[in-house]
């Protein structure tokens, strides 16, 4: 159940940034950055790793919806479940298991982290950029999945995949996905706020 009386009953992340507009276009330019621009890592590896640390946090709004698009970039249907379920047993490359292994720790106790843990990252033929780029998608995540969890949004894509803006696997139509919707989003909040400010006009 949502936090916020003012948010629906079935809450998606749409109606919580609508009502609370003023982070929306920063917030996703962040995360447009993070996950979707030229990088050491794959946008398919960095989306894998935002579903698998929002699986970590038992968010499922954030994991239902970073899983379809880990699908969108060619990750194979329900590796993010296997890995979660038991990392070690999934087949996958050494180098990106170490990066999933590092950002689980990460996840739960960062302050434990030592340099013996980047050691086994960099063993494993990471570079220390992969590794950094891998840290800044689990803290995004953190951050999502605490603010999802922390307003009560409990739209669950698990429910209602067809709901997902992402219907294409076109690496072009799904470049910008995030800048897209934190103008569709901004779009809304704005027709929102013009129509409260109508209703409290006096007539």
């Amino acid at each position: 159940m949502p936090q916020f009386p003012s948010l629906p009953d079935t809450a998606h992340l749409t109606d919580l940034l609508v009502r609370f507009p003023k982070t929306i276009q920063p917030l996703m330019a962040y995360l447009n950055a993070v996950l979707r621009s030229e990088g050491e890592l794959s946008i398919a590896e960095r989306e894998l790793i935002a579903a698998y640390v929002s699986g970590l946090n038992a968010c499922d709004f954030c994991f239902g919806s970073h899983e379809i698009y880990a699908r969108a970039f060619g990750i194979p249907d329900g590796m993010v479940a296997n890995l979660l379920e038991d990392l070690n047993a999934v087949q996958i490359e050494p180098r990106l298991k170490a990066l999933l292994a590092y950002v689980k720790k990460l996840n739960a106790l960062p302050s434990r982290l030592t340099p013996t843990d980047a050691e086994m990252v960099f063993d494993a033929g990471c570079s220390e950029t992969e590794l950094f780029e891998a840290i800044e998608v689990a803290s995004a995540f953190n951050m999502m999945n605490r603010i999802v969890e922390g307003s009560g949004v409990n739209f669950d894509y698990a429910t209602s995949i067809d709901e997902h803006t992402i219907k294409s696997g076109d690496p072009v139509a799904l470049s910008d996905s995030y800048i897209s919707y934190g103008e569709k989003v901004a779009d809304l909040a704005s027709v929102s706020r013009q129509r409260e400010e109508g209703q409290d006009t006096p007539s």
